[in-house]
């Protein structure tokens, strides 16, 4: 226990000083176990688990899934997709905000980043709700916020790693996120129309679209649609693995790409060298996890906190909001992966151990991380959405995020409070 606890207290040390996750939990990880069974045998288990890592069948998913997005990002589908959320959703109190929500949350379905999808709604987004005359700060707080389903809307990298690092069924998984996602981006919608409604000059409505139109714009962003339930589809229908799936999923994106006529040599070589540079450095993360998490197993120190957990005269719901209370904090200092990376594999035995679902588990973690995206100091996604809106002091975007943020709140208690709005999905497919 107290060589685990000082193996926490050097991470985090090292974190705040800069170095590199991967540096630090393979520095750490290797020393502690080298600690309790010896330099040799630290080195092999060092070896053996990054080879495992990268040579995984079930790791294969992460690359395909990112190339996926890649290609969809590449042929020009996002602003079909926002027309089409504007023609159905701009007339209406707060529209654009609402268009730019519902058009990150189809490219989500297909994207699996959240950064990817405040990149890419920002470049959409932001000029024409100026062009709708919106409050800066309110619009670039709707497409921060509207990046933040990125990572929870399956397919979702995050809760892919959250799988393979808890060994937790991946398709169970985005069944259990998929509920969650639709409601948090119905209540972000909720949000900018209380916004709206307390404060008409941040948004005014867009002109309403006649039907014809509508189908028209519909029916341009239909393979977006196609694509997802394909995917996932197939995936809840038993009929292919989500390995299949992820390999299918950008294959039906190169696909689009080419019927998009968007195919181009250069795009398709962006497209390649950025799936490479992401996975890559996704796997050098999750395999010096897991180099640390075998040096927190054999230290007990999992094994002691279940047994202290017991102890304790507090309900498991207390223990849960702690955890998540655990989460916010650490989102003020680290980016939402880190987070999950450092904790999901102490955090899940204790929770698994007081009854709850790991699939519910897996969807309270990645919902607590996205607030860690849109809120002060770090928030990934702000920064993002201000390399897009060099004018708009970071701020605004912050104030401009804030409802969203308590929207966030919202939905995370919805999820704590009814698993259900997670586990009813996977109940009924299995």
């Amino acid at each position: 226990m107290t060589i685990a606890l000082i193996g926490f207290v050097a991470l985090f040390a090292l974190c705040f000083l800069g170095v590199p996750l991967t540096v630090a939990l393979l520095s750490v990880g290797t020393l502690g176990f080298a600690s309790f069974r010896g330099f040799s045998a630290a080195g092999s288990v060092v070896g053996q688990q990054i080879t495992d890592a990268f040579s995984s069948y079930g790791f294969s998913v992460i690359p395909l899934f990112v190339l996926m997005g890649a290609f969809i990002h590449r042929a020009g589908l996002a602003d079909d997709l926002f027309d089409g959320a504007r023609a159905w959703l701009g007339h209406i109190r707060g529209g654009m905000a609402h268009t730019t929500i519902g058009a990150s949350a189809a490219f989500s379905a297909v994207c699996g980043s959240s950064i990817a999808t405040a990149a890419t709604m920002s470049r959409v987004s932001l000029p024409q709700m100026k062009r709708h005359s919106y409050n800066d700060g309110f619009a670039c707080g709707a497409v921060a916020a509207g990046g933040t389903l990125g990572i929870l809307i399956p397919p979702s990298v995050p809760l892919v790693i959250f799988g393979i690092l808890t060994e937790t069924d991946i398709t169970g998984l985005f069944m259990a996120a998929f509920l969650p996602g639709m409601m948090l981006a119905l209540l972000y919608m909720c949000a900018a129309w209380l916004v709206v409604l307390w404060r008409p000059a941040l948004g005014l409505p867009a002109e309403r679209v006649n039907w014809r139109d509508r189908l028209a714009t519909s029916r341009r962003s239909a393979m977006v649609g196609l694509l997802f339930f394909t995917v996932l589809g197939g995936m809840y229908l038993g009929v292919f693995t989500p390995t299949e799936a992820a390999g299918i999923g950008a294959a039906g994106a190169l696909a689009i790409m080419i019927l998009r006529k968007a195919a181009s040599w250069s795009a398709l070589s962006s497209a390649l060298s950025e799936s490479v540079i992401t996975t890559a450095s996704l796997l050098m993360v999750v395999g010096s996890a897991l180099v640390f998490n075998t040096f927190l197993t054999i230290s007990g120190l999992t094994a002691e906190l279940v047994t202290l957990i017991a102890t304790l005269d507090i309900s498991p719901l207390a223990v849960i909001l702690v955890i998540c209370t655990i989460y916010l904090l650490l989102g003020c200092v680290f980016d939402s992966l880190a987070a999950m990376i450092l904790t999901v594999p102490v955090f899940t035995p204790i929770v698994v151990g007081l009854g709850f679902d790991p699939l519910w588990f897996g969807v309270v973690v990645v919902i607590v991380v996205e607030l860690g995206l849109i809120t002060p100091p770090l928030g990934m996604n702000v920064f993002i959405v201000k390399s897009f809106a060099p004018n708009v002091s970071i701020w605004r975007i912050f104030a401009g995020v804030s409802p969203f943020v308590a929207a966030n709140l919202v939905g995370l208690t919805l999820v704590v409070l009814l698993p259900a709005t997670a586990l009813w999905l996977p109940g009924l497919l299995n």
